[in-house]
């Protein structure tokens, strides 16, 4: 069979698996809509919780960004999987004891404050729609290659999929859905890369084929880097980036995820804050299974990628060339008109562009594997974006349903909360599909951003509102606003300043960067900024009700500790 018919096949019994669990999960009470009735195992909620964790960003596009930044592509990594380690240990036990369902809910009740609450909702809602948007385009790419539709029509498709299942089955749902999505997208990772390691290096192991050796002898790493010195570029293994700016975007993906309010509200489905510890070390393994792949993936790909195009006759191109360009994420321009495709670091004389984010949907095509595994990759990155997704929209309908309107119409029925929380999510599925057609960058780097704002808003005020009693609701909302405007301002006038208000490409380059931070790391001054301001304008206000203070110290005292008693 084509790779058309078997994409159909894998990807329709994807979707009717999903589709048929959120049938058959809906959620019927505002409880099963927000946390799945607080009922899931830890093993699970783990799967779930990967799943989540692991967007399009993690599956179509960091092995992409390592593929085309080598060394420097290793921030994802760390900070990625260094913030899903402070996340588990630092907040989700405190935050599960504290037993709100949503980040706005715990900021509201910690800060003893609406227009806390409020602002949180607001914070949320940037993260999230920032978030979403690089999912959404990475469910049209998916489409627009593997099911030969315009790209806009893929995000359509996508959107239909993600309302049915969030919108009817709620948390309840897309828990039971994202462990089956875990299932599809390692299962469509690891499939190939095993296979394009052993056809390298004959290691049937991806992480150890990374530091093997090649046919002629030669360690692939060795052979990428001379492949690319050939070609003007730096080397694989070596950085390019300062420093100062791959500590920031490392800490600053670090943090974020430690504040994003779709993970958090992950450790309120299981039920008890053991069940929220034992999740998160689950949920650890899963995704290292991918993010250990991914470098290898990486290189693989790249190498593969030059390997069949670079210096080739443009007559002769292989087969995967011509299936990419149809979706114009791969452009070929023969600019001095020798029939070679030349691929150079210098803009004036490179003659073929590539999309980092087909890099993962590729490479299977690029190795000439079977058609299956490249169906079966379309389906993976599909469960990957939606998965995700799914998530975000579910955090968005419930903090317009939940913190939002509940604030200001505390006595609304249960009926009436759930159904404002299904329009919400609704409206945020067709916004997230414009995003989709109109992305702001690749999706990693759009995940980036979001990982920034969360950094700079959330993060502070949920570490010290855990930690600290001093912290009181003028300080949290002072910090919150601060931090959100200063890394959204760096950010569109750094990445959209040219578009949006005419700046010279001089004015927003590097070269002007603060303290020589990219807009990805500038989440991580934010950060500081928050903390500064926080701490500082809660010294100079009322400290907080000693109720809350007392509350505070509640919630890091284990279950069933008291004082020791002599006998």
């Amino acid at each position: 069979m084509d790779i058309l018919t078997w994409t159909y096949i894998l990807v329709g019994l994807s979707f009717a698996l999903y589709i048929g669990i959120a049938i058959y999960t809906r959620a019927g009470s505002t409880k099963e809509f927000y946390t799945a009735g607080g009922g899931v195992s830890p093993l699970a909620n783990g799967m779930a919780t990967a799943a989540d964790w692991m967007s399009a960003a993690s599956f179509i596009s960091m092995a992409g960004l390592i593929a085309f930044s080598g060394y420097d592509g290793s921030v994802y990594l760390m900070g990625w999987t260094g913030g899903y380690v402070l996340l588990a240990l630092l907040l989700a036990p405190y935050l599960r004891k504290f037993g709100k369902f949503t980040v706005p809910d715990f900021v509201g009740d910690r800060y003893y404050s609406n227009k806390a609450r409020v602002v949180a909702v607001i914070c949320a809602l940037f993260i999230s729609f920032t978030y979403v948007a690089g999912q959404m385009r990475g469910v049209g790419i998916v489409f627009s290659r593997y099911l030969e539709v315009p790209i806009e029509w893929g995000v359509v498709i996508g959107m239909c999929i993600v309302f049915f299942y969030a919108v009817l089955g709620g948390m309840k749902g897309i828990t039971y859905t994202q462990v089956a999505q875990y299932c599809v997208l390692i299962f469509a990772f690891m499939v190939p890369a095993i296979f394009v390691s052993m056809q390298l290096t004959s290691n049937p192991i991806p992480q150890l084929g990374l530091g093997s050796t090649v046919a002629d002898g030669t360690y692939l790493l060795d052979k990428l880097d001379g492949v690319l010195g050939d070609l003007g570029f730096a080397e694989y293994t070596s950085g390019r980036k300062s420093t100062i700016d791959i500590f920031a975007i490392t800490l600053a993906l670090m943090v974020g995820t430690a504040g994003l309010p779709h993970v958090i509200v992950r450790f309120f489905t299981v039920p008890r804050v053991k069940d929220a510890r034992l999740s998160a070390g689950y949920a650890l393994v899963f995704i290292a299974i991918l993010y250990t792949t991914a470098p290898a993936v990486a290189a693989f790909g790249i190498y593969n990628a030059l390997d069949s195009v670079a210096e080739k006759p443009m007559d002769n191109l292989p087969e995967w060339v011509g299936n990419w360009q149809k979706t114009n994420l791969i452009a070929i321009d023969d600019k001095n008109q020798d029939g070679i495709v030349q691929y150079a670091a210098d803009p004036a004389t490179n003659e073929l562009s590539i999309d980092k984010d087909i890099m993962v949907l590729a490479s299977p095509e690029i190795a000439e594997l079977p058609n299956w595994v490249i169906g079966l990759v379309a389906a993976g990155g599909m469960a990957a974006a939606l998965s995700t997704a799914a998530g975000l929209l579910l955090v968005i309908s419930t903090s317009v349903s939940r913190d939002l309107f509940r604030t200001f119409k505390p006595d609304m029925t249960e009926k009436r909360e759930l159904l404002i929380a299904r329009i919400s999510a609704a409206g945020a599925v067709v916004l997230a599909g414009y995003f989709g057609v109109n992305p702001p960058g690749f999706v990693a780097e759009v995940v980036a951003f979001a990982f920034g704002l969360a950094a700079s808003s959330f993060f502070p005020v949920i570490i010290m509102g855990i930690f600290s009693t001093k912290i009181n609701k003028e300080g949290a909302i002072a910090g919150m606003v601060s931090g959100l405007l200063f890394t959204l301002i760096y950010i569109v006038y750094f990445k959209f300043g040219v578009t949006l208000f005419g700046l010279s490409p001089e004015a927003v380059s590097a070269d002007n960067y603060l303290f020589g931070i990219s807009p990805e790391g500038i989440g991580t001054v934010g950060m500081v900024l928050n903390f500064l301001i926080c701490f500082g304008v809660s010294k100079f206000t009322p400290a907080p009700p000693q109720d809350v203070q007392d509350m505070i110290q509640e919630i890091r005292i284990p279950r069933g500790a008291g004082e020791a008693h002599d006998h």
